[in-house]
């Protein structure tokens, strides 16, 4: 069912997730780490449509940082796996719904089926028109800031601008973000999209992600319409 816009006094246009919580969900249950990442990537679905419903224009999660290749190799390799059954299982109903795909980090490290598949879903989304869904995968923002860097050096620049150092980003096609969440309780950045959240309202809830659904998105979003964002003047 569509949520109407005018639910909504005041909108984001990009919202950022840091979905935590995977591993403590499954072993709550008693199930091994990687049927919680299998359930989050479930809830993943959910928040991609309900926030496409919604009427967001960017959504950006984080799927794998670049200190997640430290975790136990079955895990690593499950991590790798995971996101190459999610597009592949997914990515016609992406068609269908206009959303488009992105991925950022350093893709090229990445196992090659999975490079493979996120350049398809890329290319066969590229003028869909609606949702810009963007995974963070093999992502680190210190990382993509020395990338932005190295890439200015190469440019032999005396002197940069802040759109001169945007433009080399990862995100130099998307707009910064409004709402950051960070599910299961942390209360902490973990190296994501460092400079892309300098203005971010940032929103922290206790609910593991696997158990983020689609109410529990709304619940951000309110908190999000009753923000007042000065950007550091005064109103």
């Amino acid at each position: 069912m569509r949520i109407p816009t005018t639910t909504f006094t005041k909108l984001p246009n990009h919202v950022a997730i840091i979905m935590d919580g995977n591993g403590t969900w499954a072993k709550k249950r008693g199930l091994p780490r990687t049927m919680g990442h299998r359930q989050g990537a479930k809830t993943l679905l959910e928040v991609v449509k309900a926030s496409q419903s919604i009427g967001i224009k960017y959504l950006t999660v984080f799927a794998f940082s670049t200190e997640n290749w430290s975790r136990p190799q079955e895990e690593v390799d499950y991590l790798m796996k995971l996101p190459f059954e999610f597009l592949a299982q997914y990515q016609d109903d992406f068609q269908k719904s206009e959303i488009k795909f992105q991925a950022i980090g350093k893709i090229d490290d990445l196992p090659e089926p999975l490079q493979a598949k996120i350049k398809e879903v890329e290319q066969q989304s590229l003028n869909n028109t609606g949702l810009n869904l963007i995974v963070a995968v093999n992502y680190g923002g210190h990382e993509e800031i020395v990338h932005a860097c190295n890439q200015l050096l190469k440019q032999n620049k005396n002197m940069i601008t802040e759109a001169d150092f945007v433009a080399q980003l990862y995100t130099n096609n998307i707009p910064d973000v409004d709402l950051l969440i960070r599910t299961s309780g942390q209360m902490r950045i973990s190296n994501f999209l460092l400079w892309q959240i300098a203005y971010s309202e940032i929103y922290f809830t206790e609910v593991l992600w696997p158990d983020f659904h689609k109410k529990e998105l709304i619940k951000a979003l309110k908190a999000y319409e009753s923000r007042d964002r000065r950007f550091g003047g005064i109103k």
